[in-house]
């Protein structure tokens, strides 16, 4: 049986229909019925609704042992999906516990019950900017750089999965860009849908990569079935501005695309406010770090996936189509 954790987020949901597609048996976790509800609205609108019922959800945290610990019964194979997603250094301790120490019980399940192999699912935020433009995989970490708090969480995350390759443990580490697909458009990738839809006036100045979610799960499963282990894998569709894929965005849903760019003055002042605001509400919305994050331009390489798991990605134009028929027919906003 194969154990997907993290099976109600954006690549988990689509994992598990592709997974249950193939007729894989297959277990996942969740925290909360809400979000399995959810799942199983998203295989309604893929026409998929008996692939939803021989899924084996199973109530569980990462950071909670006893509860991984069931849900590590008879499997044989691991997609560690599972993560908190947050720039916001007021998560820092979360993001460390549940990314970091999460992610080390699942390695030391996956040990101890003799998992043939595992496919973590990392962030490109996990990587540096040197010495290689456009970034590739030889751009290990770099602790003199400012690291957001959650690339540092992934950073460690991965560091528990490369010590588990040392103990014995066959892995693969996909680190995906900014993933688009299906899903919910209020938090993670799905807010830059949320943002065009709103027709707001302002697009930062940066640029960024951008995948598939249904490339992400192709290479995930086309990983773990490989003989590839100790290895990592940089997944990036295209590379273009943030203005570039808020107007397509735009165009796609028939809105008003942005048309100021958001200055560095501006975002001074945000980030100010923010901060201020931040110390009666110990919430961060924007940071130093994170505005300059998206200021920036960065350019990714796939070349190592298009050569070793022959990669070919999927048009970014396809996949909003497809986020657009999602949002008109369920009216998922």
């Amino acid at each position: 049986m194969i154990l997907v954790t993290g099976g109600t987020g954006l690549v988990g949901m689509h994992l598990l229909l592709a997974l249950t597609q193939e007729n894989k048996p297959v277990r996942a976790t969740f925290r909360s019925l809400e979000k399995v509800k959810e799942v199983e609205a998203f295989f309604a609108f893929a026409k998929a609704e008996k692939q939803f019922k021989p899924i084996d959800w199973i109530q569980a945290d990462i950071t909670d042992i006893p509860s991984l610990e069931l849900a590590f019964k008879d499997i044989t194979y691991v997609y560690h999906c599972a993560a908190l997603i947050s720039f916001d250094p007021y998560d820092f301790q979360k993001l460390l516990k549940t990314n970091v120490e999460g992610t080390a019980n699942v390695v030391n399940l996956c040990i101890a019950n003799q998992i043939e192999k595992l496919c973590y699912l990392s962030s490109i935020a996990a990587l540096s900017k040197l010495p290689n433009n456009p970034i590739n995989e030889e751009n290990i970490w770099d602790p003199n750089e400012a690291n957001s708090v959650y690339g540092i969480s992934k950073y460690g995350a991965e560091m528990e999965v490369w010590r588990g390759t040392q103990e014995g443990l066959k892995a693969i580490i996909f680190n995906p860009v900014i993933i688009l697909g299906e899903g919910d458009y209020t938090k993670g990738s799905g807010v830059l849908c949320n943002y065009a839809l709103k027709e707001k006036k302002f697009y930062s100045k940066g640029s960024n990569g951008f995948i598939d979610v249904k490339d992400v799960v192709t290479l995930m499963i086309k990983g773990l079935n490989s003989t590839i282990t100790k290895e990592r894998y940089i997944l990036v569709g295209e590379n273009t501005s943030y203005k570039d894929i808020l107007h397509r965005m735009a165009q796609q849903f028939s809105k008003r695309p942005p048309k100021k760019p958001l200055s560095n003055g501006i975002l001074t002042i945000l980030i100010l406010g923010d901060r201020f605001i931040g110390l009666f509400t110990r919430k961060r919305k924007i940071t130093r770090i994170s505005a300059a994050s998206i200021q920036d331009t960065k350019v990714f390489s796939s070349e190592k996936a298009k050569q070793q798991l022959s990669y070919i990605p999927t048009p970014i134009d396809e996949t909003l189509k497809r986020i657009q028929h999602h949002i008109a027919t369920t009216k998922n906003l």
